[in-house]
């Protein structure tokens, strides 16, 4: 019987519910006031509901009705209470109370027909938004307008515009489908909104750090391109977006590393003195140079963007992205699929982590360990050389030259290692 499936799910039911009831209640405890569920309501209005469930388990009806009853009686209190004040002295007109009711009755269909994780998160996650009333509150009233307005752009852009662009390519000219054109776009949206929100709630002081480190784990290209915007503003945010663009290519290498460990251990072996090398480099010279500044600089913080999604640096990129990406297919037809070298370095302007999988996961026939070995780190060096083209034409040549003098000089360093290491 312990063992029997819908037993179990019973006691997860009972479970789950007693949770919720026991939040729920010591929330309004406080407020001296009765309300209806607690720690024995909600356990058995969730066994009530998967009893009922159970008795037709294809129309619903003993179901439906047992809702229909619940909606009745929660209506008939929220009437009654609908003048009370609560704990603030203000009507009480919040939904809270019915709709606790109601997700305690749906625990128990919910954990007879979906996977255990659905009912287990929904559970949680009222739990969590029951008991933080006070900070959701107060954070809402701290939002702007201007915020929410932001938001909605950003998932404009990600939720309707994504979903409607074909994943097919449009010209014989090259192989990029405007799918992956605007998924361009996007990475220096969220890689520019994502700093945003870590400068203005999170980390106002080390924004252009944090944007660094998140970023170089996604796209270090991209957030070389916002960083680059932000380092031709003022001279503090330039300042801290010169250590950003340089640790981000860091991070960028030991990225490269956690790909190839996974794929191909082998290789990662292999490659792991250089990039381990390169990257700590590449950190100790961002943290030098952030420390530096941070001395020259008061403390003041970073300001917040004017513009947090970037879009017209987006389109930019998205831009230069397809023109490389034509460039690339002509090349790669001049040299060769044979001439992996050039293919590398054709592929370092654009996206290398494709490249980089397709080489851990023996994509490229025939290829041994030291010339997969020479073939990434000419792709890392060559995208080097793009984002320090990139810095100059976001930052200019006067707020560029430090990450630029950096980067070309990891990229010599990458083409080196390349030239030593490469088979004879």
């Amino acid at each position: 019987m312990l063992f029997d499936p819908l037993f179990t799910k019973l006691l997860l039911v009972l479970g789950l519910g007693f949770f919720f009831g026991l939040a729920f209640e010591e929330f309004h405890g406080r407020s001296g006031q009765t309300r209806p569920g607690g720690v024995r309501t909600f356990p058995l209005l969730a066994l009530i509901a998967a009893a009922l469930h159970q008795l037709d388990p294809v129309r619903l009806l003993p179901f439906s009705i047992g809702l229909a009853v619940l909606g009745l009686l929660l209506a008939a209190y929220y009437w009654r209470h609908l003048g009370d004040p609560d704990e603030e002295g203000h009507p009480n007109v919040g939904l809270i109370v019915p709709a606790c009711n109601i997700l305690a009755y749906l625990i128990g269909p919910t954990v007879l027909t979906q996977p255990p994780w659905v009912a287990v998160g929904a559970t949680v996650v009222a739990v969590l938004l029951l008991t933080a009333r006070e900070r959701l509150h107060g954070w809402a009233r701290r939002i702007e307008l201007a915020e929410i307005l932001t938001a909605g752009k950003f998932l404009l852009l990600t939720g309707l515009i994504m979903p409607l662009l074909p994943d097919e390519p449009v010209t014989r000219l090259t192989e990029i489908t405007p799918h992956q054109i605007w998924l361009a776009v996007l990475a220096v949206c969220t890689v520019s909104y994502a700093s945003y929100l870590l400068q203005r709630y999170v980390w106002p002081g080390g924004g252009m750090l944090g944007t660094a480190f998140l970023g170089g784990l996604y796209s270090s290209t991209a957030t070389t391109v916002v960083l680059a915007r932000r380092a031709a503003g003022d001279a503090a945010s330039a300042r801290s977006a010169q250590s950003g663009i340089i640790l981000a290519t860091s991070i960028m290498y030991l990225r490269l590393l956690a790909i190839l460990a996974v794929f191909n251990p082998a290789l990662a072996l292999n490659l792991a003195p250089p990039l381990l090398t390169f990257a700590g480099l590449g950190a100790a010279v961002a943290i030098v140079l952030y420390r530096r500044n941070a001395a020259l600089s008061p403390p003041e913080g970073e300001k917040p963007l004017a513009n947090p999604l970037e879009l017209s640096a987006a389109l930019v990129f998205a831009g230069l992205f397809v023109a490389i990406s034509l460039l690339s297919t002509w090349a790669r037809g001049a040299f060769g699929a044979s001439g992996i070298y050039a293919l590398a370095a054709i592929v370092g302007v654009a996206d290398i982590d494709p490249f980089v999988l397709s080489i851990a996961e023996g994509g490229t026939s025939g290829l041994t360990v030291p010339a997969a070995t020479v073939a990434i780190l000419i792709a890392a060096s060559s995208n080097n050389l793009l984002k320090a083209a990139y810095t100059i034409g976001f930052a200019g040549w006067r707020r560029s030259l430090v990450p630029v003098g950096v980067l070309v000089g990891l990229a010599l360093c990458g083409g080196g290692a390349a030239i030593w290491l490469q088979p004879r």
